[in-house]
């Protein structure tokens, strides 16, 4: 491969958008989009966020799949792929980064580069690649772009750019409204400085149409007609529909398969294609046994390119199908074999997951990248029409030289400096460690850590609350080291409910005076369901539906108001970090419920002391 003396292609650019969680970059893409022609709306009207795909995605705000788009710009192709800006997800940042040439880092104009940015941008810099730097909303009051850029630069320093990256192109940017400039007082009709730019700065794909044929698979996605779909750049060569080729990876044995469909992207949408070249970023259907890291190559000069580092799921769950008296009132899919063959479907393209039976039951284990991870899969299942009840999250374990290692991560926060003490005891509790502390000029204060994934479950929802929700929280997998001596605080003992019926207003108001309650009144319960949580560190098996018992006397006034406390609802993730390890959390389409695992009380432990 003379890759000194090949040409580059002109009629093409691959990139990738890379951003903090709500810096606009998927508001770009779509205005990108459409001024390119590549998105018009059957119904005429214009929908926001159409990069964000599926409606978690839309609500949450975040992105959490990578998609790949193409659009054309006078006589080039610029295929552009959307990363996920949350940690979670990021094994997939780190894989379409292999797949593109240039980046564009979208920055806010008013909150400067921020924690996930670092985190993306560092690999970006290593592999070699000269972002262009996108200052995004610079129409936002009191913002800084010249500021931000210092920022930027600063940032770019200290995780080693070279001298080639610190002479990055800057444009300005309103993604909202459509327009780019050179000057943030200039403002424009549309994005077409954007577009120069990436022509200028990115460089086309090598030309390497003669040689063998190599291409890296990136990601996947699974359709019900053709199988796996495997999406990847082919880096040298060219593939047409109906080839041989070998598919093979650095750990595996070369296979031969037949491209029964190939697919190049326009849009938003997949076409299909007759023929793909050298730069190409294609999806090949009917490819059966493809993994994330194999190359595919061609049969007569087979190779392997190098492969992929995949992160280790770090934290596990176990998934029931829901066996509660409620079950199948609300959800379509209840049995275990539905929900197997659903979790197997999702592993096929959800590279951070991993699932498998737990043996003697009819139970799966799934092992995934963080608490986030594990909860958008919960939810998308949960609005697909599953019932299904999860159990606790576990740290995932491993031996290393007869040592118990447990994973890490790498903390950073960002936070009012007023709430820079709660934070640190909070952490202090936890067992962290810290490594860094940098007190800005806007009164905000910046820490690192390394802290075991087991303590910072739950910690999350402790630091928005401990910040007032103005704390920013990042972190990513570091690595496996002994074992700590964290232990969890014991949370408070639960309100176990003794019998099925409805909840009842007077019962409750007895209990709530005892603890906090989950549930208001005239609500169905059953028994073995956990109904609030008691003041003391001991369960409770109590009657909220015990109604009050009717006499002949007159009842004075006082007898008559009760005035009950809101219940606490809480979000999914919450309920997933609040249950033991003998409790459930039952998850319906229209329901979130804490059960106990048994639900009978002669069979729980024994010693429970009965209440009301």
């Amino acid at each position: 491969m003379q890759h000194d003396t090949a040409k580059r292609r002109q009629d093409l650019r691959n990139i990738a958008i890379i951003a903090h969680v709500d810096h606009g970059k998927t508001t770009l893409l779509d205005a990108m989009l459409k001024q390119t022609g590549a998105f018009k709306d059957k119904s005429g009207e214009s929908r926001e966020c159409i990069m964000d795909s599926n409606d978690l995605e839309r609500e949450r705000g975040i992105t959490i799949l990578s998609k790949n788009t193409a659009v054309k710009y006078k006589d080039t192709t610029i295929h552009i792929v959307d990363t996920p800006g949350h940690a979670d997800f990021g094994s997939e940042v780190e894989r379409v980064l292999r797949m593109v040439d240039g980046v564009l880092l979208l920055v806010d104009a008013l909150d400067g580069p921020m924690p996930q940015t670092r985190f993306v941008l560092k690999k970006a810099l290593a592999l070699g690649l000269r972002p262009i730097v996108v200052v995004n909303k610079v129409d936002r009051p009191n913002c800084d772009p010249h500021a931000v850029l210092d920022k930027i630069f600063a940032l770019f320093m200290e995780l080693g750019a070279s001298d080639h990256q610190l002479d990055f192109p800057t444009v300005y940017a309103v993604g909202r409204d459509g327009w780019a400039s050179k000057d943030y007082h200039v403002k424009t009709n549309d994005l077409s400085y954007l577009f120069e730019t990436i022509l200028k700065y990115v460089p086309g794909p090598l030309d390497m149409d003669a040689e063998p044929l190599r291409m890296l698979v990136t990601m996947l996605d699974y359709s019900s007609y053709t199988g796996r779909i495997g999406i990847g750049r082919i880096f040298q060569g060219t593939v047409a529909t109906g080839t041989m080729i070998s598919l093979a990876s650095p750990i595996s044995q070369p296979v031969t398969r037949k491209v029964v469909q190939l697919m190049g992207f326009k849009g938003l949408t997949r076409v299909p294609v007759l023929t793909a070249r050298s730069g190409d970023i294609v999806a090949m259907a009917g490819l059966e046994g493809i993994e994330v890291g194999d190359t595919v190559s061609s049969v007569d000069a087979p190779g392997v390119l190098p492969g992929l580092e995949i992160e280790l799921p770090t934290l596990s769950m176990e998934f029931y199908a829901n066996d509660g008296p409620f079950s199948g009132r609300e959800g379509k899919f209840v049995t275990a074999t539905q929900l197997k063959e659903r979790l197997y479907r999702e592993q096929q393209v959800n590279v951070g997951l991993k699932v498998e039976d737990v043996p003697g039951q009819s139970g799966f284990k799934v092992a995934g990248r963080g608490e986030l991870h594990l909860a958008i899969l919960i939810e998308t299942m949960r609005r697909e029409g599953f019932e299904l009840c999860v159990s606790k999250m576990v740290v995932i374990t491993h031996q290393e030289n007869g040592v118990t290692v447990e994973p890490v991560e790498y903390l950073v926060l960002d936070s009012p400096s007023a709430f820079q003490g709660a934070a640190m005891e909070a952490l202090g509790r936890r067992g962290a460690q810290m490594k860094d502390m940098k007190v800005g000029d806007d009164g905000r204060v910046r820490f690192e850590y390394v802290v075991s994934s087991r303590a910072l479950i739950g910690f999350k929802s402790e630091f928005m609350t401990l910040t007032k929700g103005a704390g920013l929280m990042h972190h990513n997998f570091h690595g496996f080291m002994p074992e700590g001596g964290f232990q969890a605080p014991k949370r408070n003992g639960v309100f176990i409910a003794k019998e099925a019926g409805k909840s009842a207003g007077y019962a409750l108001n007895g209990l709530q005076d005892h603890g906090i309650m989950f549930i208001g009144p005239n609500q169905d319960v059953y028994s073995g369901q956990i109904v609030g949580e008691h003041c003391r560190s001991n369960d409770l098996v109590v009657n909220p539906c015990k109604e009050k018992k009717q006499t002949n006397m007159r009842s004075s006034t006082s007898d008559m108001a009760i005035t009950l406390t809101p219940p606490v609802n809480m979000s999914l993730e919450q309920a997933i970090e609040y249950v033991e390890e003998d409790e459930y959390v039952e998850v319906t389409p229209k329901s979130l419920r804490l059960r106990k695992k048994v639900l009978d009380h002669s069979l729980r432990k024994r010693g429970e002391k009965e209440y009301f």
